[in-house]
């Protein structure tokens, strides 16, 4: 693999928008695999600067009065940047305000990008964060001045040395081979598309002629996942289809993974795009529950959609998305723990004889009083344990914290995202929304593993 110098960039903005906002520093450490080399500029932006950037950074006004423009330093910039990977931190960001900064100036510039938040989640899976504090505080690297433009890349060029002690030269250059390679575009898609496009947490959405859609995704980093669709055309019969059919992009950035896993269920159930096989809207919602016969033993008993109240009723085992699936779930559950299918109303008893499946010595004789009804119910409960519904482990409705806002949920009922008390209280005064049984399953998975600091009890509690 020919090396290529890596340009380790940082800058600083007025803010998040590469359209509107400007660059107020920019800082370039380069390394050619000998030598180490730093470049820095404070940039006028030629805009006002927001307080709180003012605050974030410590770049105020007075910083840059007599600073050069962007334009009279862009020759320089360019040299540092020509022929090198441009790696960054969240990398599309800073080189798609670089990118407007030169288009603003008629100069297309195109670099390889590798991004090191990708970099650290490749080489480093278990680690929980990967922004830039937490590559501080875990691999014990040392900053200068955090949010400044070189502080933080130089950050970035200790990381890289973190990385190479503990992988080795050959592997992490592997790994910038695998972020830079190009993909092949589909003919109807423009790099512009792809260069706008946030490597942010979101939902993606590819469609063909028309306004029906191809296909509905989610990612945490929206860019990087629509480049792999395309990347594994070649290889991958579903990627071809996406990539010959695909005429338009659209994207709708979310404030975190969860919001992103919501959205794209709910986009999938809405407008039931033709590649989407997952998540597909449940027409025959229905769960178990147990009721004792005469004798003691505990006997299974469908309940359909209209018979359940999610996160209220106790003994609610399953959710399924038809019967069909809850009697196969059932039969496999009775197979593997030798429960009588009798009893579970999967075969017909006929009086005095015993089921089908004790005839083969798979049923332990609960059908013919054999087994009593005590220890059986005790091995029932026990098999269903894994399957049974969490009841809302809540006093009323809750908030989860994401990004600047509140996911509103009450009784596994996702009521939507708020970013005001006023907001909130809309939601919760509405209408109860429909059950949704993947959302349920999304839900129970987020709030496992979230710390309890990222849930606030909401005051307004909806009526049962």
């Amino acid at each position: 693999m020919t090396r290529a110098p890596l340009a380790f960039v940082d800058i600083e903005t007025t803010g998040s928008n590469s359209q509107r906002d400007r660059i107020t520093e920019i800082a370039v450490v380069t390394w050619d695999y000998t030598t180490l080399t730093r470049w820095e500029r404070l940039i006028n932006p030629g805009v006002a600067i927001p307080e709180f950037i003012q605050r974030l950074t410590g770049i105020s006004p007075e910083m840059l009065h007599g600073a050069p423009e962007f334009d009279e330093l862009a020759s320089e910039l360019w040299h540092e940047l020509e022929g090198k990977i441009f790696v960054a931190h969240n990398a599309n960001f800073d080189y798609s305000f670089i990118k407007a900064a030169f288009k603003r100036l008629e100069m297309d510039f195109k670099a390889p990008m590798a991004c090191t938040v990708k970099l650290s989640r490749q080489l480093f899976p278990l680690q929980a964060k990967h922004n830039l504090d937490t590559l501080i505080a875990t691999h014990g690297l040392v900053i200068h001045q955090r949010h400044r433009a070189m502080g933080d890349a130089d950050v970035l060029w200790q990381f890289w040395q973190v990385c190479e002690r503990h992988f080795g030269q050959d592997a992490l250059e592997q790994k910038l081979f695998e972020q830079t390679k190009k993909a092949t575009l589909p003919p109807h898609i423009d790099q512009s598309v792809i260069d706008a496009m946030p490597d942010t947490h979101g939902v993606y959405t590819f469609y063909g002629d028309g306004q029906l859609p191809l296909y509905i995704g989610k990612s945490n980093t929206l860019r990087t996942r629509v480049l792999s669709h395309f990347q594994g055309s070649k290889s991958k019969a579903k990627e071809m289809k996406i990539a010959l059919q695909v005429k338009h992009i659209e994207w709708v950035e979310t404030a975190g993974e969860l919001g992103a896993l919501i959205l794209e269920s709910k986009m999938i159930k809405d407008k039931l795009p033709s590649l989407n096989v997952k998540l597909r809207r449940s027409r025959e919602l229905c769960a178990w529950t147990l009721k004792a016969d005469v004798q003691g033993y505990m006997r299974a008993q469908m309940l359909r959609e209209s018979e359940l109240d999610v996160g209220r009723q106790e003994h609610l085992y399953g959710l399924f998305a038809s019967a069909r699936m809850a009697k196969n779930a059932l039969k496999s559950l009775c197979q593997k723990h030798a429960l009588c299918e009798g009893l579970m109303g999967l075969e017909k008893l006929n009086q005095s004889q015993s089921c089908f499946a004790h005839q083969l010595k798979q049923c332990q004789g609960a059908c013919i009083g054999l087994e009593s009804a005590q220890l059986y119910n005790l091995r029932l409960l026990t098999a269903l344990g894994a399957m049974k519904v969490k009841t809302w482990p809540h006093p009323g409705a809750i908030g989860i914290k994401e990004g600047e806002g509140l996911h509103v949920v009450d009784h596994w009922f996702y009521h939507g995202y708020a970013k005001s008390p006023d907001e909130i209280g809309s939601l919760l005064s509405r209408a109860r929304p429909d059950f949704d049984l993947d959302i349920y399953k999304i839900l129970q998975a987020h709030l496992r593993k979230i710390p309890k600091s990222e849930l606030f009890a909401l005051e307004k509690e909806l009526d049962a």
